[in-house]
C-alpha cells in the first residue's frame, strides 16, 4: 500500500512537471494580463485599539510622520507609518475634541484645520507633541444643519488659507440645497489676521481642492444642479453651478454680483406645490428643450464651466481630494497630473489639464480601485507613497470597513496606459507610457466611442443626454510609436468625449491597456490646421459580416444571461458603481431587489426613472439611467430576477 502511494505521488509530480513544461507560454499569457495591483500596491496602516481613523484630513510633514485629523474631532501625529523596517506605526494623539475637522495644512510650526464653523491653528509650544494652544482665526455662522460640513483649509501661495463650506437642505424642500446663513455654498479666503474674503460661489458639496500651479481647483458632488461631479478652476468672482449660495452676493464685500432673482428670471427653479406641499423635481425624459451650462453661461458670463467632468457611475459618485503628483518620478510616469478622490466608489481617479482658447480643459482616466473605504483625503510623502484617509459616516461606499488608513506604492512596474490626451482642431492626440503595436492602433476597430452631456437642473443628478456615437475618420501613429492622433469627424464642444481604445497593444506584447476608455471634456475645440486624408489611415480589420454592414436579428424573447455573461453588461452600464450580487454597497444588492418582486420591466421604468423614496435607507439616491439601451435593460432585470430563484 505504501508502495502504491508514493507512485501515485511521483505520477502526479511528473504529470506536473509535464504540464507545467507544455503549458508554460499559457502560464506566461494569463500571468500577464494586467492588473492595477501589479503596478500600485496598496497598503494598510494598521491602527491601534480603538482608535478610529474617520480620514478627515491627511497631511505628510517633513520627518517622514503623517498628520491625520479624524471625524470623530482627534488629530493624531502617526510616526512610521509605512512600517519601515519592520517596526510598528506610532500613534501619538496631538489634538482632540475638534468638531468634524476636513482638512489639514501646516505653516512655520502650526498645523491648521477647518472645523465645521471655523479655522482653528494647532500649536504645540511646550514640545511634548501635544497642541496646548487651540486658536480661532476665523469663525463663520452655522445652522446646525447636518449637511454644513466645512472642508480645507488650502496653503495659497500667499500663506492665506482658502476654505469651502456646504449647502444646507431645506426642511420641507429636503432634496433642494440652500445657504441658510452667510458664505454657506462659497468659497472663503482667510489670512493670519482672520480677515476673510469671499471668494467664489455655486459650491454644493466641494469637498475636494487643492492647488494646481498655484491657481485653485475644487471638485464638487453630483446633485441638484449639479448633473455630475468635476473638477471647477475657481477664479475669484466667479458662480460655478450651484445657486443657493447666490442669496449673499448682495452684501457688501461679495465679489460675485449676480443675485438670485437674475439667475431665476432665465432658470426654472422648477418649485411647484400640489395639494399644499412641495413637488421633488423629477428628471423629464425625452426634454425638447433642456438647460445646459454652456448655454446658461451665455447668460451669466460669470459662469464657470467645469474644466474636467467625471462621469457620474464611472468615475465616481462622489468626488473628492485633488492631488498633484509632485514626487519626481517616484510615483510612476505620471508626474504633474493630477489625483482625484472619490468616496462612493472608494477608488482614484487621474486627470491631465490643458489649456485651449484661455480655459482649463482635460481627461479622466481610472486609476486604482480596491480601497477598503471612501476616499475622502490624500496626500504624497517624501518618499513617493500617496497615504489615503477613509470615511463613510454619512455617504454609502464600496469596501469593507467604515474608515481607515492606507497608502499606495509604486511597484516600479511600468504600465501600458495613455498618458496623455491632448484636443487637436480634428480629435485627439494621445501618448503612451509605452510604443504601441502600429497594426493594433492603426485598425479603427480598435476604438469605439461617444459624446454626450448633462442637464443643468434642479434635479439630482442628470443622465448623459443627446449622446452620439463617435465618426472616426482615421489615425496616424508617430515614428516612435509613442503617439496616436485619432481624427473624428463629429467633434463638439461642450460635450464630453468618451473614447476606449479595446484593442491597441504595446510593441512585442499581447496585452492591452490597463485602462483602456479616456474622457476628454471639450469646453474648447482648437484652432489650427487639420490633418489631410492623406496622412490618415483608416483599416478595419473586423470580420466580412461587419465590413459589410450585415446586421445580425436581435431575439424577440429576452435569454436570461448567467453570471459572466451579464458581467459586460454591468460594466458597461456602471451599474457596478453602486450595486454588489450579493452585499449592500451604496445602493441594494441585486439579489435585494430581486426580492421585491418587480417584473422585468418594472426594473427597466426604474432603471431609468429611479424612486428613491422606495429604498428611504440609502442615503444616496440613484440617478436616472435613460442612456442605458432598452435590449441591455431587460437582458440585466431579467438576471436579477432570476437571483430570486437561487
Amino acid at each position: 500500500m505504501k508502495r502504491k502511494i508514493v507512485h501515485t505521488k511521483v505520477t502526479k509530480i511528473w504529470i506536473l512537471i509535464v504540464l507545467i513544461a507544455l503549458g508554460f507560454s499559457h502560464v506566461v499569457i494569463a500571468q500577464s494580463t494586467p492588473k492595477e495591483a501589479d503596478y500600485y500596491r496598496i497598503t494598510k496602516v494598521p491602527t491601534p485599539e480603538g482608535v478610529h481613523v474617520e480620514g478627515g484630513g491627511v497631511l505628510s510633514l517633513s520627518n517622514g510622520s503623517v498628520a491625520v485629523c479624524t471625524r470623530r474631532g482627534d488629530v493624531w501625529i502617526i510616526e512610521n507609518p509605512t512600517l519601515a523596517d519592520g517596526y510598528p506605526s506610532k500613534f501619538i494623539k496631538f489634538a482632540s475634541g475638534l468638531h468634524e475637522p476636513l482638512g489639514l495644512a501646516y505653516r512655520d510650526g502650526a498645523l491648521y484645520t477647518a472645523q465645521r464653523g471655523e479655522l482653528t491653528k494647532l500649536m504645540d509650544t511646550d514640545g511634548d507633541r501635544i497642541a496646548d494652544v487651540y486658536e480661532t482665526v476665523y469663525a463663520w455662522p452655522l445652522s446646525t444643519h447636518y449637511h454644513e460640513y466645512s472642508f480645507g483649509p488650502v496653503l495659497a501661495p500667499d500663506n492665506s488659507f482658502f476654505v469651502t463650506a456646504n449647502v444646507a437642505f431645506g426642511s420641507e424642500e429636503w432634496w433642494r440645497g440652500e445657504s441658510r446663513v452667510p458664505w454657506r455654498g462659497w468659497t472663503m479666503k482667510i489670512n493670519e489676521n482672520g480677515d476673510m474674503e469671499p471668494w467664489a460661489t455655486g459650491m454644493r458639496s466641494p469637498a475636494g481642492y487643492g492647488l494646481i500651479d498655484g491657481e485653485l481647483f475644487y471638485t464638487d458632488n453630483q446633485g441638484d444642479w449639479i448633473g455630475s461631479g468635476g473638477i471647477w478652476h475657481l477664479q475669484k468672482g466667479v458662480f460655478t453651478a450651484h445657486p443657493a449660495g447666490l442669496k449673499w452676493s448682495g452684501l457688501e464685500n461679495s465679489p460675485v454680483k449676480l443675485t438670485e432673482e437674475e439667475f431665476y428670471s432665465k432658470i426654472d427653479k422648477r418649485q411647484v406645490k400640489k395639494e399644499g406641499r412641495y413637488i421633488k423635481p423629477e428628471n423629464i425624459i425625452d426634454e425638447e428643450n433642456p438647460d445646459f451650462l454652456y448655454k446658461a453661461k451665455e447668460m451669466f458670463p460669470e459662469l464657470q464651466l467645469p474644466a474636467v467632468i467625471l462621469p457620474h457611475g464611472i468615475l465616481g459618485i462622489s468626488n473628492s481630494e485633488i492631488k498633484v503628483d509632485n514626487t519626481n518620478g517616484k510615483f510612476g510616469p505620471f508626474e504633474g497630473q493630477v489625483f482625484v478622490g472619490d468616496m462612493g466608489q472608494s477608488k482614484i481617479m487621474r486627470v491631465v489639464l490643458e489649456k485651449v482658447e484661455g480655459e482649463y480643459q482635460g481627461a479622466a482616466f481610472d486609476f486604482r480601485s480596491g480601497f477598503q473605504s471612501g476616499v475622502l483625503r490624500m496626500d504624497f510623502d517624501n518618499e513617493g507613497n500617496l497615504f489615503v484617509g477613509e470615511t463613510n459616516r454619512g455617504w454609502g461606499s464600496a469596501g469593507t470597513t467604515n474608515s481607515g488608513l492606507e497608502f499606495v506604492t509604486w511597484t516600479g512596474r511600468l504600465p501600458f496606459e495613455m498618458k496623455t490626451v491632448k484636443a487637436k482642431p480634428d480629435g485627439f492626440e494621445i501618448e503612451f507610457t509605452k510604443p504601441v503595436d502600429k497594426a493594433s492602433a492603426e485598425d479603427l476597430d480598435s476604438y469605439q466611442g461617444k459624446s454626450y452631456i448633462y442637464k443643468y437642473h434642479p434635479v439630482y443628478g442628470s443622465p448623459q443626454v443627446n449622446v452620439e456615437s463617435t465618426d472616426i475618420k482615421g489615425v496616424r501613429v508617430s515614428d516612435d510609436g509613442l503617439k496616436v492622433r485619432v481624427v473624428i469627424d463629429n467633434l463638439r464642444s461642450n460635450y464630453i468625449h468618451e473614447l476606449t481604445l479595446g484593442g491597441v497593444k504595446p510593441q512585442g506584447e499581447e496585452t492591452l491597456l490597463l485602462h483602456p476608455t479616456f474622457y476628454y471634456t471639450l469646453n474648447n475645440i482648437p484652432k489650427g490646421n487639420k490633418l489631410p486624408l492623406s496622412e490618415l489611415r483608416s483599416v478595419r480589420r473586423s470580420s466580412d459580416e461587419k465590413k459589410v454592414g450585415k446586421k445580425v436579428p436581435a431575439k424577440k424573447r429576452t435569454v436570461v444571461l448567467n453570471d459572466e455573461a451579464v458581467k459586460p453588461l454591468l460594466s458597461k452600464n456602471t451599474c457596478f458603481a453602486c450595486h454588489d450580487k450579493s452585499k449592500r454597497v451604496v445602493g441594494p444588492s441585486f439579489k435585494a431587489i430581486a426580492k421585491r418582486g418587480y417584473s422585468n420591466e418594472k426594473i427597466v421604468a426604474l432603471i431609468y426613472n429611479p424612486q428613491p423614496k422606495n429604498w428611504p435607507e440609502y442615503a444616496t439616491p440613484m440617478a436616472p439611467m435613460p442612456q442605458v439601451p432598452k435590449d441591455e435593460a431587460l437582458k440585466i432585470a431579467a438576471w436579477i430576477n432570476s437571483l430570486d430563484l437561487n
